[in-house]
């Protein structure tokens, strides 16, 4: 709105309204991009921690510039096309891939008021992109025209069909509790004016026990750490990107990592409040909302980055029967129990 308020004042309003549009998207990118970096800097970092390495160290202070070293590598690179692979197809894969994991981003609430489409159907759309991103993966191991790439796609489609199920379960108990599928809404009505403001989250509710559910899939449908049957390496090289260097690699290794950032955000909206302060007393009320949110984000990816060091890879057929044995009957039954608890209890059956 302070672009196009600014921009109107030189040009027509469908010209200011169109270009705002687009500086405050590629200003929004930029921050993304740089968040991610360091984010990438912070799971080796962690990595390391758990295994009495060091790190990255070397380049910049501490090695905080090592995920820009990183890029500027995989930019001159060469990038590698196998000749038997369909070039088409093969090069549009981790454009998908990383499109649509820029694309999830634009109904994410960073503060009260802040976000680029303040949707009533935020979660819908939320889980249609979401549930694209594995055609990217599917694309890229059929182009490859290689055994292991196509493997690694069939399997990245039964483990994210798998755990996309359950992940909408626990969204349904969400909007049922919260009475919205906009995101800003889940987070409002998470809000209270007492100075205790975190009882009021949805972790501290009759919603709980959707929390390490949700938190468990969201691993599975990143490809993360116990999960990452999609590119087990004992097992297939490397997975769907095997045939794949230089830019294209960045951009799945992006996309991976945004999609990571997206779930941690998604925590934290779901079930802890998302931009609200937790406690509402002044010196903590007066911090901005994106503050809160960006914290959240980086202690849940700190919760996931834990995973990754310490559990062992789970064998495929223990995947799926998690998702299909345990997680869907389970977030099946707590819909109908949270449904249950909204009607009879909060709304005394009316």
């Amino acid at each position: 709105m302070i672009f196009t308020h600014y921009f109107q004042q030189h040009m027509p309003y469908a010209w200011a309204w169109a270009l705002s549009q687009v500086l405050s998207i590629g200003i929004f990118l930029v921050c993304l991009l740089v968040m991610v970096a360091f984010i990438l800097l912070y799971d080796r970092k962690i990595f390391a921690a758990v295994q009495m390495r060091r790190g990255p160290n070397v380049v910049g202070v501490f090695g905080l510039l090592q995920s820009f070293a990183d890029l500027g590598k995989y930019l001159i690179k060469e990038v590698i096309i196998p000749a038997g692979a369909n070039k088409v197809i093969f090069i549009l894969a981790p454009l998908v891939s990383a499109t649509l994991a820029f694309a999830a981003w634009v109904v994410i609430p960073m503060d009260n008021h802040w976000v680029f489409a303040d949707i009533n159907v935020g979660i819908l759309y939320l889980f249609a992109v979401s549930s694209l991103g594995v055609y990217g993966i599917i694309m890229a191991g059929w182009a490859s025209n290689s055994k292991y790439p196509f493997l690694s796609a069939c399997r990245a489609a039964a483990q994210m069909v798998s755990y996309e199920v359950s992940i909408g379960f626990v969204l349904v108990t969400v909007l049922l509790f919260a009475g919205s599928l906009n995101l800003s809404d889940i987070v409002r009505a998470q809000q209270s004016a007492g100075a205790l403001a975190f009882l009021h989250w949805n972790v501290f509710s009759i919603l709980f026990p959707m929390l390490p559910i949700f938190f468990v899939s969201a691993i599975a449908e990143t490809n993360r750490p116990p999960f990452d049957l999609v590119e087990a390496e004992s097992e297939l090289v490397a997975g769907y990107f095997v045939e794949y260097s230089s830019t294209p690699f960045l951009l799945f290794y992006l996309a991976e990592f945004l999609n990571i950032c997206l779930m941690s955000a998604m925590v934290a909206i779901l079930f802890f409040g998302g931009w609200l302060s937790p406690i509402n007393i002044w010196p903590l009320t007066a911090i901005p909302g994106i503050v809160w949110l960006i914290l959240k984000l980086w202690f849940f990816f700190f919760c996931f980055a834990l995973v990754r060091a310490f559990v062992p890879r789970y064998r495929y057929d223990q995947l799926m029967r998690l998702g299909w044995k345990v997680f869907l009957p389970t977030t099946l039954l707590w819909v109908l129990v949270t449904a249950a608890w909204v009607v009879y209890v909060r709304h005394g059956g009316a």
